[in-house]
């Protein structure tokens, strides 16, 4: 979420390009076409995020910029030439990397929390601990929260690490008590 996307529609043939489509699979949805016979582009719901990457004569890549979770789903690419009508779906996944947190509260329970990420974030703790809980709130949006806790009122030991583990971001927080 929030950098580039980029869905490629290869076409490699010599034959020249008569049309290209891109839809975004569901009812009322993004519908970008190129034709090339009036050098015509439309768009139709399509967020101004959605656009051509290059040229779609050159290369009908579609560019999504910001991605955001919306955008996540099915497209399908169908380019027409010469030689016939040819069909390419993408699927886009929309990773958000969550945002990580570590506290300590009055009681001695230290806690570790990887808010609003897609997919949930894994926690871990250095020293490692059998003895930890977790919490799991999932959010309209398709994001998780994570929260877990550790009780370090009778560790001798100083200090305290949360190692969080996500497809987007790999975080390590320490704490000294």
């Amino acid at each position: 979420a929030g950098h580039e996307a980029v869905l490629s529609c290869p076409y490699t043939s010599k034959l020249s390009l008569l049309m290209v489509t891109w839809k975004m699979k569901c009812s009322a949805c993004c519908l970008l076409a190129y034709r090339s016979d009036r050098n015509e582009t439309r768009k139709l719901n399509c967020s101004e995020r959605m656009m051509w990457k290059y040229s779609p004569d050159s290369d009908p890549a579609l560019r999504i910029h910001p991605v955001s979770l919306g955008d996540e789903g099915n497209y399908s690419c169908e380019i027409v030439s010469s030689a016939g009508n040819f069909l390419l779906f993408s699927s886009l996944t929309v990773i958000v990397p969550p945002a990580v947190t570590l506290t300590c509260d009055k009681s001695g329970v230290v806690v570790c929390q990887a808010s609003a990420g897609k997919p949930a974030a894994d926690i871990s703790w250095i020293p490692a601990s059998n003895h930890s809980t977790e919490e799991e709130v999932h959010h309209p949006n398709g994001t998780v929260t994570r929260v877990s806790y550790i009780d370090w009122v009778n560790s001798t030991l100083p200090t305290v690490t949360c190692l969080v583990t996500h497809p987007a971001i790999n975080q390590t927080l320490s704490l000294d008590l």
